[in-house]
């Protein structure tokens, strides 16, 4: 059911992700800043479950979640039933929402918002939006008029929004575009866009992501102006442990609080697929326990990554933050989170399936060394940026609006499929050790400077998701431009001079 080699891939490509942040850690807390050894035994400990629960979840949301996408979607699509479908996206996008792992994180580090709440919000948030996107695959709207109108609302509403809930809100488009809902949203997208039969059907489905990921933003901007606020438990520094088995003690009590989290947001999605198994799908035998076996592997994932970042790893990166803040160390704080994000970035599976789409679509006008590069220095820049918010308190929407007013004034000169893929690719780069670790160690500098970890620390996600619209779309308007010049430099086809002349034709 599961070759060795598959989940031996996905465990390398995990340690591929991890290894650069425990390097830079491990030199960091030998050589400059002091730290227990303790909390860096909990820390690699930490690193370990990352690397085996993101293997485990990669595996099996492949086995699972993308195949109940593409079933559901073609099942949807023959129905020819439009509230169905709408409906279907409405409960399948709050369900796998609920589930992701980027939001579960960020969650628990949001201390005015209580976790729950914050989670049924976005996930309601995302799943108005993927029926949004649905109708507009099935109905061809433009996407860039949906986006330039829906960003447009976004920044109305922002002036008149709380601002403890602004970073928050843009940080929330981030996580929900995550390792979970990403290949569950595509599978859904190409599922129902075979319901039309004309040439653009295939590249309207990119773009879904893009869209799926203003809901949240518009949803925790709306709840600013609703709730009153709780304080819920966030990253905190956490004074050590007495012992070896004290620290295994916390380990092993995690994991119930974790699966029990865990299970609870993954079984609307199996009640939801069950039900479409019962009436509708009808699959074989095989099939069926081999997406209930991605479930489990999925579920396994998951509680081991949410463990190792609730014990060890965020409570670390947010003591990281919190040490360097010291002005004997505060010069380090921007170009050690700068290198960090060009690593994040390079280890991400899924940047390197975009570098090929975005080299095969620009035929070979960009490589995928190019694109890669091009997403390393975003990616690079905006944690330098966030990290600069971090120490000094620039408003977020300093940043934001004319990041975003650049954006999508490329979405009127770059060519459509572009711009899909430049909004989708977000989610790609803000992957689960942004919210991991890099959110932590962001509010531990802000604590340490006596900032407001609302305003000032939250926003970074954010960053990291906007940067890949501008550069996606900047490398898109170069293939553009280099194409359009090959047509004027390309020579008129000469005569053949041995062209056969036919007289006797119409005789």
């Amino acid at each position: 059911m599961l070759s060795k080699s598959v989940l031996l891939d996905k465990i390398k490509e995990a340690a591929a992700s991890v290894f650069p942040i425990v390097t830079l850690v491990a030199v960091l807390c030998l050589l400059w800043v002091p730290m227990q050894n303790d909390l860096m035994l909990s820390f690699l400990i930490g690193a370990f479950f990352l690397i085996i629960g993101m293997g485990l979840f990669s595996v099996g949301a492949e086995l699972s979640m993308t195949q109940i996408g593409t079933h559901i979607g073609a099942r949807l699509t023959r129905s020819r039933n439009m509230p169905l479908i709408l409906t279907a996206g409405l409960l399948l996008g709050i369900a796998v929402t609920a589930a992701e792992p980027d939001l579960q994180v960020l969650s628990r580090n949001v201390p005015e918002i209580d976790t729950l709440v914050l989670i049924l919000v976005v996930s309601l948030g995302v799943g108005i939006f993927l029926m949004l996107s649905l109708l507009r695959i099935l109905k061809a709207f433009p996407l860039r008029w949906m986006l330039l109108g829906f960003y447009g609302l976004i920044f109305l509403l922002s002036f008149f929004s709380d601002p403890n809930f602004m970073s928050v809100a843009f940080d929330s488009g981030g996580v929900t575009t995550g390792p979970m809902t990403v290949p569950f949203i595509m599978a859904l997208g190409l599922g129902v866009s075979s319901a039309r039969s004309d040439e653009r059907a295939q590249q309207d489905s990119f773009g879904l992501v893009g869209l799926c990921s203003i809901g949240p933003v518009l949803a925790v901007i709306l709840l600013g102006f609703l709730y009153d606020g709780a304080s819920t438990s966030a990253a905190q520094e956490i004074s050590g442990y007495a012992h070896t088995v004290e620290l295994g003690r916390n380990y092993l009590a995690e994991l119930p609080e974790s699966l029990k989290e865990i299970g609870v947001a993954l079984l609307p999605i199996l009640l939801i697929f069950l039900a479409f198994q019962l009436f509708s799908l009808h699959l074989g035998s095989r099939p069926l326990l081999r997406i209930l076996f991605g479930l489990l592997l999925t579920l396994a994932g998951l509680v081991l990554f949410l463990t190792g970042v609730n014990v060890g790893f965020s409570s670390l990166g947010y003591l990281l933050g919190k040490q360097l803040a010291d002005p004997r160390w505060r010069f380090l704080v921007i170009p050690i989170s700068m290198v960090m994000g060009w690593f994040i970035i390079n280890a991400e599976p899924a940047v390197h399936v975009l570098n090929k789409q975005v080299e095969e679509l620009s035929a070979g006008a960009i490589s995928s060394r190019a694109m890669g590069l091009s997403l390393s220095v975003a990616v690079s820049a905006a944690m330098g940026l966030s990290m600069l918010r971090a120490l000094t308190g620039i408003p977020i929407l300093w940043i934001l609006v004319p990041g975003y007013a650049l954006a999508l004034v490329l979405t009127l000169f770059v060519p459509n499929t572009f711009t899909a893929i430049a909004f989708d690719s977000g989610g790609v780069a803000s992957g689960p050790l942004t919210a991991a670790f890099m959110l932590p160690f962001a509010m531990g500098v802000v604590t340490a400077r006596g900032g407001n970890v609302m305003t000032d620390a939250f926003g970074l996600v954010a960053l990291v998701a906007m940067m890949p619209l501008i550069t996606v779309q900047i490398m898109g308007l170069i293939a553009s431009l280099a194409s359009r010049r090959r047509a004027l430099r390309a020579p008129e086809p000469l005569p053949d001079e041995y062209e056969v002349i036919e007289l006797w034709e119409g005789v």
